[in-house]
């Protein structure tokens, strides 16, 4: 059984930073991609930014420049470091993880956190 749980969000104003994390624990492999996602009120869900095993990077055009990716492979866990915030960026915040289960299968399954409510007011 796999839990993915997240942390790090809040209330911030204009111009300031946060961090999320999300940890995943319990029985598995590997972890694969590990992505953010965000949902503001009224949107479809939207790609915020994502990491490969191999550390490589890619952000939706927004945040570039302001938010970065990272990950502990040694802690299972994924960061997103959220510089400049601006009200536009208020959301709830989802981690997502592409998880191998087994060593000797390829097979991945998605995994999602209950959710970090980030809001920036102006």
């Amino acid at each position: 059984q796999v839990q993915v749980v997240e942390s790090g969000g809040g209330l911030v104003q204009a111009g300031g930073s946060l961090r999320l994390s999300c940890a995943a624990s319990g029985s598995f492999f590997s972890i694969n991609a590990m992505n953010w996602y965000r949902q503001a009120p009224g949107k479809q869900r939207e790609l915020v930014a994502t990491i490969t095993l191999g550390g490589l990077t890619n952000y939706e055009d927004s945040v570039k420049g302001r938010f970065t990716i990272s990950r502990d492979n040694a802690k299972n866990t994924v960061y997103l470091q959220m510089n400049g915030l601006k009200p536009e960026d208020t959301a709830v915040y989802y981690c997502n993880l592409a998880i191998r289960l087994r060593q000797y299968s390829d097979i991945t399954r998605s995994y999602w956190g209950q959710g970090t409510q980030v809001t920036v007011s102006s």
